[in-house]
Order: structure tokens, then sequence, then C-alpha cells
């Protein structure tokens, strides 16, 4: 009985919403606030930069009980260089609207909402996604059509399954590892998603963009086996980058000038209108 009532607290803990007061967006980023309604019924906030033309757009976001903020490093460098930018609080999250966080169901529906949102403001460009944990499921998961012209997953579970077991290794002990089912049978009690439901591994095969799959070595919350085979299950054109020395950090401030080098190099070649050749195919940037 003890350990039923520990893991219903631990439930209402990771279902909880992450709510904030964001402020104002840095001058240097020179962006607007906006306000998205998603087919879920939630509002999500959040900022929009416009870019040059030809640079192409990006959407960025977050990770589990973050905000748009901890997008903001990703953020001013996409805008000095020319891309429209936006920055949104996920469902349940900072600003946003939403009871309840339920890894990548709502989520998904604000992702759709906000690539759409992105498409009206920047006509024309090709746009891309950079989602790091919770944001890169959230993609994965909303199924978008048409689907984004490149992505960046960052430190993206496999399935719920594995996320909670990491976690409760993690934070308990590796003898905890079978107290996960348990855990997960709150999720058709509390947020009316079953866990077949969150599992961005028998998904991805679907996001038919080019992906840059970004994994740190040292990540216990979600292990570079298991980034591995989101690898192997994802089709072409595709990358993975293993950051050694990182955990489940952001991996933009960890290694700030290698980010910028690999995850630059990517998104010029598939997002920038000079870097797409007559065919549709993205060509590599000079370097």
């Amino acid at each position: 009985m003890l350990l039923l009532t520990a893991l219903w607290l631990i439930g209402s803990q990771l279902s909880a919403p992450a709510r904030n007061t964001i402020g104002e967006a840095p001058a240097a980023l020179h962006a607007e606030s906006i306000v998205i309604q998603t087919d879920a019924g939630d509002a999500v906030r959040g900022w929009f930069s416009a870019g040059r033309a030809g640079q192409g757009g990006v959407l960025l976001l977050h990770g589990v009980r973050g905000n748009r903020r901890e997008m903001l490093g990703r953020a001013l460098w996409l805008h000095e260089g020319g891309y429209a930018v936006m920055l949104i609080d996920l469902p349940a999250h900072g600003e946003s609207g939403g009871e309840q966080i339920t890894y990548g169901l709502n989520e998904g529906a604000a992702v759709r909402a906000a690539l759409a949102e992105l498409r009206r403001r920047a006509p024309g460009e090709r746009v891309g996604v950079i989602g790091v944990s919770l944001g890169a499921a959230a993609l994965v998961l909303g199924h978008p059509q048409p689907a984004p012209d490149a992505a960046v997953l960052e430190s993206m579970f496999p399935t719920i399954e594995d996320a909670v077991a990491d976690r409760l290794a993690l934070h308990v002990g590796e003898w905890a590892r079978p107290a996960a089912p348990a855990l997960l049978l709150q999720l058709p009690l509390r947020l009316h998603v079953e866990p077949s439901q969150l599992r961005p591994i028998e998904h991805i095969a679907a996001l038919h963009c080019p992906l840059l799959l970004i994994a740190g070595d040292q990540d216990q919350h979600t292990r570079l086996v298991e980034s591995q085979k989101l690898f192997a299950t994802a089709v072409e054109p595709k990358q993975l980058w293993i950051v050694p020395g990182a955990a489940h950090i952001n991996l933009h401030d960890f290694d700030t000038a290698g980010y910028q080098a690999g995850v630059g190099a990517f998104l010029a070649a598939h997002l920038h209108r000079a870097s797409i050749t007559p065919s549709g195919a993205a060509s590599a940037p000079s370097r």
C-alpha cells in the first residue's frame, strides 16, 4: 500500500502543470508575442521573430517542465542567421493553457498548430523544427501534415515505458525499474491516454523529412542504446550526432560551437533556398 501511495504521488507530480510567468522577449530577438489555438482546445503562447527571405523558419520546442526561455540561446543564434523563429510554451507549460502534461498527446496538437502558424507568418519559406526531449516527442507523435522540411530531435525518449523506467532507475535505483508499469497504469485514469499512444519509436518512420538525431553519450534519462534504436528505426535521409560527455542537458549550451556548426549546416542545407537543387534535394553547404 505504501508503494502504491508513493507511485500515485509521483504520478501527480509528473502530470502537474509547470506554469511560469515568461515576460517579454529579449530585445535582441525582435519578437512579437503570439497566441495560437490548438485543436485540443489549448491556448498556446509564444514569440515569433521574422527572418530574411529565403533563409527558412524554425520552430523551437522545449523539454518537459520547461518553457520557451529554455530555447532562447538557439533562438538568438538562429535569428542572427536570418531564420524566422517561433518559440512556444507547450500546453501546461509556461504561460500556455492546458490542465496536465500529457507527454506528447496535447503537446502534439500544439506542434501542428504552431507549424501551421509559422508557415502563415513566413509564407514561401521552408520550415524546420528543433525539439528537445518532450518537444521532440511531441513533433513525432503530433504527425503534422505537411511534415516539416527538416527536423532536429534531441534527447527524445523512444517509449513512455522507457522514459519512466529510466527515471525511476536514475532517481530511486535500478531496483525500481519493475515499478514502471504500476506508475503507467495511471495514464488512462489521469490523462485519458494509453501508454501505446506515447511511443515515438513506433511513429518516427512516418516523419517524412530529413532528420538529425542528437544524443548525449552520458544521458541516463534517454540512454544511448535507446537513441541508437530510434535512429535505426528512422528512415533516410538521417544523421546521428552523439555528443561526448553530455547528459540530459541543454546541448546547445554544453557545446555551443559544435552545436552551431553541426545543426547550422544541417538546417542551411535543408531550409535555405540557395541550398536546394532544382530536383528538390538538399546540397551540402560549403564549409
